[in-house]
């Protein structure tokens, strides 16, 4: 009679610590990878300073439209350095408003939603600095080659604001009316260009200055209003 009875060695503590451990994953279904952490799509302003920035906007836009009103959109002299500066003023709040859509992800959350904001924060940042110079600085300086090559930047800022409204208004992260207000101000440009190319001054001068009331002053009054129709936290 031959015995069946086999034997196995003994597992050691570590083995059988791996064991136990495989088993447990995977009964569990979890994985040990490390994942890749993914950008946060919650907005990161508070009600409070979306407020702030919108007023800080309607500011600008103010400022600029009144000089437009008096002086126009062409002065020179004095009235120029004066259309210069509030110029600024309004450029100032433009990054305002631009800091409220990248804050709430305005134009979406992809990468190149968040780049196109990036983009116009240059634009508008070279345009500010031809602003100041052309406003402040003696008339040799003003009329250098670098500053003039500057003043390119101030169409291009403004196209880039364009394109941003027509985004905001797709991507539909801010709700209501302010899902659309942006693209009504942001047609300045394309308003006031071609009015005064068809019939020149003193009536591209209203038209460019109402629409600067109407369009980007309202929008920073919408945003002090109604914070919370950009998603911003309470």
């Amino acid at each position: 009679m031959h015995d069946s009875t086999t034997t196995q060695p003994a597992l050691a503590r570590t083995d059988s610590s791996r064991r136990t451990a495989a088993s447990a994953s995977s009964s569990s279904g979890t994985s040990t990878t490390a994942t890749p952490s993914i950008p946060s799509a919650v907005p990161t302003v508070s009600q409070a300073m979306v407020r702030r920035l919108g007023l800080a906007l309607t500011g600008g836009a103010a400022a600029w439209a009144a000089s437009i009103f008096v002086y126009g959109t062409n002065a020179k002299g004095f009235g120029g350095r004066v259309g210069d500066l509030t110029g600024l003023l309004f450029q100032l709040g433009v990054f305002a408003l631009l800091t409220v859509m990248f804050r709430t992800r305005a134009t979406g959350s992809s990468r190149s939603a968040r780049i196109m904001i990036r983009v116009e924060y240059v634009l508008l940042g070279l345009a500010s600095v031809w602003s100041l110079v052309h406003g402040a600085a003696p008339d040799a300086v003003r009329e250098s080659g670098p500053v003039m090559a500057l003043d390119l930047f101030w169409p291009l800022s403004m196209l880039g604001m364009f394109v941003i409204g027509v985004k905001v208004a797709f991507a539909g992260r801010w709700r209501g009316v302010l899902r659309a207000w942006p693209l009504v101000a942001e047609t300045w440009a394309v308003v006031t260009v071609p009015a005064f190319l068809i019939v020149g001054e003193p009536v591209s001068s209203w038209v460019g200055g109402i629409h600067l009331l109407v369009g980007y002053a309202t929008l920073g009054v919408l945003l002090a209003r109604r914070p919370e129709l950009t998603g911003a936290t309470g």
